[in-house]
């Protein structure tokens, strides 16, 4: 990719980098107090000020070198703290802190096509060419981190799903991944397997985005 070209998408791209990082975080950490820890709260966590939850890897190098190799944009945050020993009811209240941020990706999603839709039923406003590339990115980066997240591997969102609702025993055997999920997670994207495992649900996803946008 040109210089210019990378400048420019980097301008587009940068503004939905943040807010789907930054909202995933905070989404995490506003459900975790909802249900009694408030660790994240007192650490000033629950903030849409990005500066609080940037990671000089996961928020900024790694989104610039996959739009510059041009492969899937994605990221991470640093990841807000939570207690679960604090929650109220840990084991239960476990899902609903989990999906928290990616129910907050796919919000933002939506709210980007809509977006995305209100320029291209604009073609005449200056403005519509940007917004339609900002909404994009929007939408792409969301629906990554929806779905990546999900995957059922801890410390992912969706392995602490997986915690919350299998039985005790099973619960336990899956927990004890977490130490080595994030060298699984990284071992899976330098190889094909990631992409082959996120391709086809981000294709229905969009899919899904198109039925309801018509986009």
């Amino acid at each position: 990719m040109q210089i210019e070209q990378l400048i420019q998408t980097v301008s587009l791209a940068a503004i939905p980098v943040l807010f789907a990082i930054t909202l995933h975080e905070a989404a995490h950490g506003y459900v975790a107090r909802h249900f009694g820890d408030m660790t994240a709260y007192s650490q000033g966590r629950i903030s849409l000020n990005p500066i609080r939850h940037i990671d000089p890897v996961g928020t900024i190098l790694l989104p610039l070198m996959t739009l510059w190799l041009g492969g899937i944009l994605f990221g991470w945050a640093k990841p807000v703290p939570v207690n679960f020993s604090a929650l109220r009811n840990p084991k239960k209240d476990m899902l609903w802190v989990a999906l928290a941020g990616p129910a907050s990706n796919l919000v933002m999603a939506f709210g980007w096509a809509l977006l995305y839709k209100f320029g291209w039923s604009s073609p005449e406003s200056y403005f519509a060419e940007p917004l339609m590339g900002m909404a994009m990115y929007g939408i792409k980066i969301n629906a990554v981190l929806m779905v990546l997240n999900l995957l059922p591997l801890p410390p992912l969102d969706g392995g602490r799903v997986a915690v919350s609702l299998l039985p005790h025993r099973q619960a336990y055997e899956l927990s004890k991944i977490e130490p080595y999920g994030m060298f699984i997670l990284i071992f899976l994207a330098i190889t094909p397997v990631l992409g082959w495992i996120l391709s086809p649900l981000l294709g229905l996803f969009f899919g899904l985005l198109s039925f309801l946008f018509g986009i």
